[in-house]
């Protein structure tokens, strides 16, 4: 390809004076979205987009195959409430999963929510959804066009008629409803008229509804008022409806403060919040069972985190009690209890992962005395494990891994079995590839891994690697269309476990955080160079993915070594971490990466800032940049000023390309546009790459 003619794109002679740092912004008026100049600026780059990917080779094939491996559909867990059940489920056929019901003493099913009947061009979506704890109510949470403005509303199980809603500014809210359906609580913005100007994505509260009360002049203020304006909070009540918890954490902080309240001995409007933890560094919940006992979940002196246990009525921290220990390399991840009558003894399910795989271990509820194994279908990802809330022999929980689309598995605690409750609906024909996990050596000595897809037979192939590398998510095995189409073609596809994910604990975390954020870059440049040293690619043939955090990643990766890269994908990313709090969520974010306001933060933020590390004359890689329109949470002006400056400052011919998308957001979408996006994304990789698609 020859070097593109790019869109004019002037440069603002800006240069501010930050801290006693000299920080320039040439490309600032591509904030504004609503400006002329941006809106033009953005057409004529889809333009350019379009020209230069619309035609690439094998992207009809590329489609059809990922359609079939999209075929194989979804399927979740059940959530019970008594003989009631409810799951989600997407056929080949459907854009979105569907929320159905199977009524007590039926087995027919009941489709209770399609986003698609109620938006047939595929822009809604739901976001949520928690039924009564009688089974007879459900409350769902819908947001429109991708933008994750939830507005809640409660049906009707019986007759499937709109009881209430909308509910406005839901965003993010657990629901906890409490005993007979007649209320509940849950988490609300304050109306934007009564917040400083900007700041309407903030100060949430904790408020207690009752149906068919006035949302915006009735419903009581619990817990928030004061606080921090980032803070996010949870809330849930017991099964019995005694036991009242509040959460409390300043934005995605890897801590929280948390409270408890006997809603049998004060008012529901007015619970009488006991501290169960506060200011102190560490992630705690806490869970009431059904035999009366607190479990704790905590990583508070425990990195890889622990179980431990309570009398509710005194929840102080020297009350506490190990009864799952934290494993020296296994991550605690979940748990369920099973208490049936059918059992000789009550029992405790622990979901862990050992370096990001998962396992399932079988404990003495009373003790906590390891007894034995759940088997699972494979090494791959279990999540999810769920019960009965009256208690039983019963388990289910959700399994995939690289090659298999997930399925639902059953659990028996009288036999010691496991057994496909569900599979996923769709029939498909996954190819045959290989899989491994590689433990590479970062800069510093650290040993880091990394699962690679495909096959080191034929010589060194086109491959992509992909990170995140932040906010304690961890990348475990799961099901691609995307990634199984690349490796079918004759690539290679590896995606690695950096610091900042949760894969090895907090402490892994803790590791890409603020000033230590440059362990993640070099954690994958190594294996970068790992991939190139074993022979499963080379510099010319390798490409590098990641969105959101891992758009943050690969901008800086391709700043920071362009010539370790062929081709690169940077989707929804932030990228200009000086001014990243001004916009979106971006305040919530300065407790993971730091906040340019302080004046001891400002340099290491500034020093890997990828927009400000562009330099002129410099052959960086070919470069698509992929961002929504209705991207709530991570504005798309990033990329707008980050592929300005690339495309000026380049002196190589590897396009630096612009892929603009309305009606969508940061998180779900349609199937027709998640295929639309590989298809776009892979093609653009493969063609630099030399992945043939033919």
């Amino acid at each position: 390809m020859s070097r593109p003619s790019y869109p004019p794109a002037h440069r603002l002679d800006l240069v501010e004076d930050v801290h006693g740092h000299e920080v320039s912004d040439p490309y600032r008026w591509l904030e504004d979205p609503q400006g002329d100049d941006t809106k033009k600026w953005v057409t004529e780059q889809d333009e350019l987009f379009h020209q230069f990917v619309d035609d690439l080779p094998g992207r009809e094939r590329l489609r059809a195959r990922i359609g079939e491996l999209l075929g194989a559909g979804s399927i979740s867990s059940p959530v019970w409430r008594g003989e009631r059940r409810f799951f989600m489920r997407r056929t080949a056929a459907q854009e979105h999963a569907v929320l159905y019901t199977v009524d007590p003493g039926s087995t027919e099913e009941r489709a209770l929510i399609d986003p698609m009947e109620l938006d047939p061009a595929g822009t809604t979506t739901l976001d949520s959804w928690q039924p009564d704890k009688e089974g007879r109510l459900l409350s769902y949470q819908l947001s429109h066009g991708g933008d994750e403005e939830s507005q809640l509303y409660v049906m009707d199980l019986a007759t499937g008629a709109h009881v209430e809603g909308p509910i406005e500014r839901c965003r993010y809210t657990a629901v906890a409803w409490l005993p007979g359906g007649e209320a509940f609580y849950y988490v609300r913005r304050l109306p934007k008229d009564q917040v400083p100007e900007g700041e309407d994505q903030y100060h949430r509260r904790v408020y207690l509804h009752r149906l068919g009360t006035d949302p915006e002049t009735d419903d009581v203020l619990i817990f928030g008022e004061g606080l921090e304006k980032t803070n996010y909070y949870g809330v849930s009540v017991s099964r019995n409806g005694r036991w009242l918890t509040v959460s409390s954490s300043k934005g995605t902080a890897p801590r929280n403060d948390l409270w408890l309240a006997d809603l049998s001995a004060s008012p529901l409007d007015a619970p009488e919040l006991r501290v169960v933890q506060q200011d102190v560094d560490a992630q705690t919940g806490l869970y009431v069972g059904r035999d009366g006992r607190a479990y704790i979940f905590t990583d508070r002196d425990a990195p890889r985190a622990r179980l431990c246990v309570t009398d509710p009525a005194d929840p102080s921290y020297d009350t506490w009690r190990d009864l799952l220990p934290e494993d020296p390399e296994a991550v605690l991840s979940d748990f369920a209890i099973l208490d049936g009558p059918e059992l000789e003894r009550p029992i405790l399910l622990a979901g862990w992962t050992r370096h990001a795989i998962s396992e399932i271990s079988i404990h003495d509820l009373a003790t906590g005395e390891r007894i034995g194994e759940v088997p699972t279908p494979g090494l791959g990802t279990t999540g999810g494990i769920g019960e009965r809330p009256e208690g039983g022999h019963e388990a289910w929980f959700v399994y995939t891994d690289n090659t298999h689309p997930v399925s639902v598995q059953h659990y028996d605690a009288r036999t010691g079995e496991t057994s496909l409750w569900a599979a996923a609906p769709g029939t498909v024909d996954v190819p045959d590839v290989q899989t491994q996990q590689i433990t590479y050596e970062s800069h510093d000595g650290t040993q880091v891994r990394m699962l690679v897809i495909g096959s080191l037979e034929g010589g060194p192939k086109p491959a992509v690697l992909y990170g995140y590398g932040g906010f304690n998510v961890p990348l475990t095995p799961g099901y691609s269309a995307g990634v199984l189409a690349w490796v079918e073609a004759g690539g290679v596809y590896a995606i690695a476990n950096l610091r900042g994910g949760s894969e090895e604990g907090e402490d892994w975390h803790r590791a890409g955080m603020f000033e230590k954020k440059q362990n993640v870059f070099d954690d994958f440049h190594a294996a970068a160079e790992r991939l190139i040293a074993d022979g499963w690619t080379t510099s010319a043939q390798l490409a590098i993915s990641g969105g959101s955090n891992g758009g943050l990643l690969v901008g800086a990766a391709l700043t920071q070594r362009p010539d370790l890269y062929a081709a690169v994908v940077c989707s929804a990313p932030l990228l200009d971490m000086v001014r990243y709090e001004k916009f979106g969520l971006g305040q919530t974010w300065n407790v993971e990466y730091g906040s340019a306001d302080d004046p001891a933060q400002l340099p290491y933020l500034l020093a890997y800032s990828p927009y400000h590390r562009v330099r002129e004359d410099v052959d960086y890689p070919a470069t698509l940049f992929t961002v929504f329109e209705s991207d709530s949470r991570v504005d798309p002006l990033h990329a707008r000023k980050m592929c300005a400056a690339l495309q000026n400052a380049t002196a190589g011919d590897a396009p630096i390309l612009f892929r603009n998308e309305a009606e969508v957001g940061h998180g779900a979408r349609s199937v027709t546009r998640s295929i639309d996006l590989s298809v776009d994304t892979l093609s653009f990789l493969a063609a630099h790459t030399g992945l043939p698609l033919r």
